[in-house]
């Protein structure tokens, strides 16, 4: 259709035409799937700088002849929008300053469309530039809407737009359209999503603005019926709709988002998105400040990506332990990148505090970690790279930090380049000789009977494998660091040389790269199952017994000698790998071989076999995946040259990643074997009640005791107490992933009606049985599409197996392996495309998707859908 102006249908190719910010973001939520009323934007461009009326009648006249949806009936109204090349920004939203026209019949089209144009020269708007300091653009673009006749409508904010607390969301809704809300006319229902409930707060709402239809003149204020008046506009599966899309926005744009939305014919329409703005002012005294006040450090904790190292509730000695093991590693990653030796023992405290305990629950001390970041060489320069590449979503203001000149920074920058490419040439040999010292080390440990020491020796002991632990930690540093670097830019590649569409081909490519020693575990199980099932009498034993049955039978020598040896190799080599393995208070495989024997049971019950298992689906993706880089690279020399090098490395840095954390995990299962023996000692000696308390103690509380240093003679009380605090802990629900704290950290958390009341500790969003359940997109980790019904699983152990359902669960560590085989496909809440549940499924070629935000507060055991591990998505299908 030949027009002589340049109306946007969808978003503009080039920069030539500008949708403005309102018309970019609807574009963006098309994009998304969101439900948005069809729309045309007339670009800023198109305006001269002084339009008559003729311009205006011949916009109006083309506009009619675009709007395909206006083709299809003749009879719609229109909304006429604003959208400010400078509006819907981050800091500045021009909320109100504009006009808006609603139902707007064809006929007076050209009159709105100069009418909302002329607002954007009005006074009030130059005045709130001025008020705002806002410089640059003053042109405006004019979306021209198709007009919902809403049931309900309003407005919602990612965050609480008072305290900026982010673990609300604040929805307020009228009967009707947004426009009796907007301006005030009406009083609006108030629901505040919170992590207990959702609190409600109903108007008295005698009235709606509707459209006339017996003028159709516009908008109207009508009577409600008084069945109305209390009524809630919003239903839970409305909010809990308007959350999810929330929740889904703020992780793609980045930022919690303000969002105006209408309920037609019972679905959810959004009419535009914003960053919420009204909380910048604040961000240097408030929410985001990391400075001192009078009432003490603020401090934001996050536990969304060590709660999968150690989840759920972890002992006292545990964090007591691995507080030291963080403050050494990151002191040691802080030298690795060339900070010196003086800064790194000036910032003690900083290192001393990268972790915290919250109602038995291991945190992140972000205000900590990000202390140590700006200590790198580079972060004055550019602040905005080194958050990028380590990951930190939000900018904190740190006050106090060292003055440089850009040359001193400049000649740290060049020193710490040196220092990495000198650690990238050596690292092969630095792993070779980190995994030959670390094995002579456990080799000298697992000759030694703990139970012939006391508790002296067991002390002396524990503090020489520390050592070893502590200060021979630069391999798996040095390779973790690669290992991200290589992985990001890999990534990258596959974006900018265009080999994949979704932006996801690196995911096939680190497909099927047998090497990776987590795997291992499953094949042994795999193989020992497939041997009970071809052995008539163990098969019976396994279908018929109990695991602590099997236990006995497998002591007593009663099984078949290859299963009985494959068994013990098994719990020699692999009893420490179980769920929550890095917690020293986890009853390991070897401690108890009946949770062992439970897993095998289940494959066995299944019928899961080695030759049921054998897919060849990884190597397939893999090889898939080369083809398609070899014929879009087809000569092209040099992109297919630099491409293959970070291909080759970033398989090389993972696989080794995922090799030298098991090398952790066998360190830890030194420590607990000390630890386990040094209750017996203590239990024997009665300072405790039994051998387990132990862990219910701190190292130095322990240490203390042994050496005569102790504050604290009756640990049997110490321990009581604790263990009254810990099952207060297992009865509440835990604390939000991320949390702000004020001054006595333990005080602001703790209290109910605390002066902070949005810092508080609490319990998770509930579940919502009868909601309707939106589509979820996290990321996709291991390509292919799986239809089937999901099993939440919160704790592995209770599950022998999935019998072929989609997994579904928080987040995964390496004792959750056992139970992928029974999977036909996973999804988890936490995690990255380097997580651990990533590496394990590409491995084995399992559809796999991480990082779902609201995973498990919206899908429920028995829900039937399907899942891309290509593309992230995630479908209800029943």
């Amino acid at each position: 259709m030949k027009t002589t102006f340049q109306i946007l249908t969808a978003p503009p190719e080039t920069n030539d035409f500008s949708p403005g910010g309102k018309g970019k973001n609807l574009f963006e939520l098309q994009k998304l799937g969101f439900r948005v009323p069809p729309f045309v934007v007339v670009p800023a461009e198109v305006f001269p700088e002084k339009p008559d009326e003729a311009f205006f009648e011949k916009l109006a006249s083309e506009v009619l002849q675009v709007a395909p949806f206006f083709q299809k009936n003749k009879n719609l109204r229109f909304a006429v929008r604003s959208s400010g090349v400078a509006e819907d920004g981050e800091k500045h939203s021009f909320a109100g300053q504009f006009e808006t026209c609603l139902h707007v019949p064809p006929q007076n089209l050209a009159e709105k469309i100069k009418h909302v144009w002329q607002s954007g020269q009005s006074d009030r708007v130059l005045e709130y530039r001025k008020n705002q300091k806002i410089s640059g653009s003053q042109a405006i673009a004019i979306i021209v809407q198709q007009m919902l006749e809403p049931e309900i409508a309003g407005v919602a904010f990612g965050l609480h737009p008072v305290s900026g607390d982010r673990n609300q969301k604040v929805i307020t809704a009228v009967f009707g359209v947004g426009e009796g809300l907007v301006s005030g006319k009406l009083d609006a229902d108030t629901y505040i999503y919170g992590v207990e409930k959702i609190e409600t707060q109903l108007a008295e709402k005698t009235s709606a603005m509707v459209f006339d239809e017996k003028t159709g003149a516009g908008l109207i204020e009508k009577d409600l019926p008084p069945d109305f008046w209390k009524k809630p506009c919003l239903a839970e599966p409305q909010i809990l709709e308007i959350v999810a899309a929330l929740e889904r926005l703020e992780k793609h744009f980045g930022h919690p988002q303000d969002i105006e939305f209408a309920f037609a014919n019972d679905e959810l329409y959004l009419l535009q998105t914003r960053p919420v703005t009204t909380l910048v002012s604040q961000a240097a005294t408030s929410s985001h400040r990391l400075t001192s006040k009078n009432d003490g450090e603020t401090i934001v904790w996050d536990n969304s990506n060590i709660i999968e190292s150690y989840p759920g509730l972890t002992s006292p000695l545990t964090f007591s332990f691995i507080q030291k093991m963080y403050e050494a590693v990151y002191r040691q990653f802080a030298g690795m990148m060339g900070v010196s030796e003086r800064e790194i023992e000036g910032s003690r405290e900083v290192f001393s505090n990268m972790l915290g305990l919250l109602r038995g629950r291991v945190f992140y001390n972000l205000l900590s970690w990000y202390r140590a970041l700006a200590m790198l060489p580079g972060y004055a320069l550019n602040a905005e790279f080194m958050e990028k590449m380590m990951g930190v979503k939000e900018r904190f203001e740190l006050t106090g930090l060292p003055q440089r000149t850009r040359f001193q920074e400049k000649i740290r920058v060049a020193n710490m380049i040196r220092i990495m490419f000198s650690n990238l040439r050596a690292l092969p040999k630095m792993r070779r000789d980190f995994q030959k010292d670390f094995n002579e080390t456990m080799a000298e440990f697992s000759k030694i009977n703990f139970r012939e020491k006391n508790a002296w020796e067991l002390m002396q002991l524990y503090q020489n494998f520390e050592q070893t632990l502590l200060k021979k930690w630069k391999a798996p540093l040095v390779n973790d660091f690669f290992a991200m670097i290589y992985f990001g830019v890999l990534q990258k590649l596959v974006v900018k040389y265009k080999l994949d569409e979704s932006g996801t081909l690196h995911n096939n490519l680190l497909c099927g790269a047998r090497d990776i020693i987590s795997t291992d575990p499953i094949r042994r199980c795999l193989r020992l199952a497939t041997d009970i099932q071809n052995d008539d009498f163990a098969k019976k034993l396994f279908l018929e017994k109990s695991p602590d049955e099997l236990v006995s039978i497998f002591q007593s020598k009663n099984l078949p000698e290859k299963i009985e040896l494959q068994i013990s190799e098994y719990l020699e080599k692999w009893g420490h790998r179980t769920v929550g393995e890095l917690k020293l208070e986890t009853i390991t495989y070897r401690q108890d071989p009946a949770l062992f024997l439970k897993i095998v049971q289940g494959y066995v019950r299944q019928g899961i076999t080695v030759e049921g298992n054998a897919s060849e689906i990884d190597l397939e993706m893999r090889r898939s995946g080369e083809a398609v880089v070899a014929e879009k690279l087809r000569g092209k020399f040099f992109k297919k040259l630099i491409f293959n090098y970070f291909l080759k490395n970033a398989r090389d840095l993972v696989s080794a990643r995922e090799n030298l954390r098991y090398e952790r995990t066998r360190g830890f299962g030194t420590v607990r074997e000390i630890f386990i023996e040094m209750g017996e000692k203590f239990c024997e000696a009665d300072l405790i009640s039994t051998p387990r308390d132990i862990f219910y103690l701190t190292q130095n509380e322990i240490f203390e005791k042994i050496r005569g240093t102790a504050t604290t003679d009756n640990l049997k009380k110490l321990v009581e107490l604790r263990k009254s605090e810990y099952q207060n802990f297992e009865k509440t629900p835990p604390p939000a992933e991320r949390i702000r704290t004020t001054g006595i950290v333990y005080l602001n958390n703790l209290t109910a009606d605390g002066a902070r009341q949005m810092d508080e500790i609490a319990p998770p969003i509930p579940e919502f049985p009868n909601s309707p359940i939106p589509n979820l997109k996290g990321i996709g980790c291991c390509p292919g599409i799986v239809r089937a019904k999901i099993r939440v699983v919160r704790d592995p152990s209770e599950v022998a197996t999935l019998d072929g359902d989609i997994l579904v669960t928080t987040s995964t560590d390496p004792g959750w392996v056992t139970l992928f085989p029974t999977a036909s496909g996973i999804l988890v809440e936490k995690g990255s495309l380097l997580s651990h549940s990533a590496i394990v499924s590409r491995e084995m070629g399992k559809p796999c998707v991480v990082g779902i935000s609201g995973l498990l507060k919206i899908l429920k055991t028995g829900d039937v859908v399907e899942m891309n591990g290509s593309t992230g998505e995630v479908r209800l299908v029943l």
